[in-house]
């Protein structure tokens, strides 16, 4: 079940995960507000008994996921929030959920190697397979989003070997190579059987498909489909 997987990742987090997640809560409990400065590195580390270096390492991932900002010589903030689910940033939706207060986890359904002729096309991988993962994400026991994920395996060699019921690809990948740019397209579908079973969808009812393909550097890094039930997603933004 998923609350059950959720429990059971919520055991043992490595410590910098201990410390993204308690910002996470604190800032879904409203303790700190959009705008406020949140502790320094320094009373993280004397809080959790760690390294600064650890502290750092939350801090950061937490401002590429566009939750904190941190000014150099002003401190970290945590980022003001002018919509809900924005769709001109790329946030971790694992951390997304925990903002509204709910329980994340995930099914991943497919992880191995494909030769699909298009989405090697749209990676730019001409001969060689990529890498491909269609992931079920979970707000409680609500299943909210299906990822349908190609990647390109020069870009994240060791993508196949992540367990992606602890870390979201998403995370993944901005932990490790930081995206340069962007490109969006935004669909309103009709989704096959199989995937509106996996969203416990009715027959009828449409999807938002958004389509984003990313690049690290000038290097096209990876390819999504992310499929939502049009009645359990709220998406605007700013521009």
């Amino acid at each position: 079940m998923a609350g059950q997987a959720c429990t059971q990742r919520g055991l043992s987090p490595p410590p910098y995960e201990k410390i993204k997640r308690y910002v996470v809560e604190r800032i879904a409990d409203g303790t700190w507000k959009p705008g406020d400065t949140i502790p320094s590195e320094t009373v993280f580390a004397k809080t959790f008994g760690v390294a600064r270096m650890t502290v750092n390492r939350a801090l950061r991932e937490l401002s590429a996921e566009r939750i904190l900002t941190r000014v150099q010589g002003a401190g970290t903030f945590v980022t003001p929030r002018d919509h809900e689910s924005p769709v001109l940033e790329i946030r971790n939706i694992a951390d997304e959920v925990a903002l509204r207060g709910h329980c994340y986890s995930a099914r991943v359904l497919v992880l191995d190697a494909s030769s699909n002729s298009r989405a090697m096309a749209t990676l730019g991988v001409n001969n060689d397979p990529v890498f491909h993962s269609c992931i079920v994400h979970y707000e409680d026991e609500s299943a909210i989003q299906y990822e349908d994920r190609y990647v390109n395996p020069k870009v994240f060699p060791q993508y196949l070997d992540q367990d992606f019921t602890a870390e979201t690809p998403n995370h993944y990948m901005v932990r490790l190579a930081p995206i340069q740019r962007a490109e969006f397209r935004i669909y309103a579908r009709k989704p096959s059987a199989q995937i509106r079973r996996y969203l416990s969808i009715d027959i009828g009812e449409p999807c938002l498909l958004i389509w984003r393909r990313t690049w690290v550097g000038d290097v096209i890094a990876t390819t999504v489909h992310l499929w939502h039930s049009a009645s359990r997603v709220h998406l605007s933004g700013k521009v």
